[in-house]
């Protein structure tokens, strides 16, 4: 019964993940990845034929696993991430919002910024 019950729960986990992949591929607001990559990890743990799926995906199976493998995100993906940031960050100046949470945000966008460009790049060939 327990062991039904988690698998029953890391399904759901994945699903939610799925959505929200799902959302941020509608909404330039929203990352897709990241929650793809969740909902693989969860998949892998309750549900492994929607695992297999994602990870034979055409266009999300490269990345989940190269982030498996190696851990790498590929050049393109952290320009984009860091352009993004740096738009949003300039629109956010522009809020009238508490200082407080301007500066949160923009070092938020630092530590992200620094994290993601420390991660190799993908190996490239076959």
């Amino acid at each position: 019964m327990l062991t039904d019950t988690r698998r029953w729960l890391w399904r759901a986990l994945a699903v939610l993940f799925l959505a929200l992949g799902l959302i941020g591929a509608l909404l330039p607001v929203m990352p897709t990845v990241p929650f793809v990559l969740a909902a693989a990890w969860a998949a892998g743990k309750g549900w492994p034929a929607l695992e297999a799926h994602l990870l034979n995906h055409p266009t999300f199976g490269h990345p989940i696993r190269h982030w498996r493998e190696h851990g790498a995100v590929p050049r393109k993906a952290k320009w984009l991430a860091c352009f993004m940031m740096s738009c949003s960050a300039i629109m956010l100046w522009f809020l009238p919002i508490p200082d407080w949470l301007r500066w949160g945000v923009y070092g938020t966008f630092l530590v992200v910024s620094l994290w993601l460009c420390t991660r190799p790049s993908p190996p490239t060939g076959p």
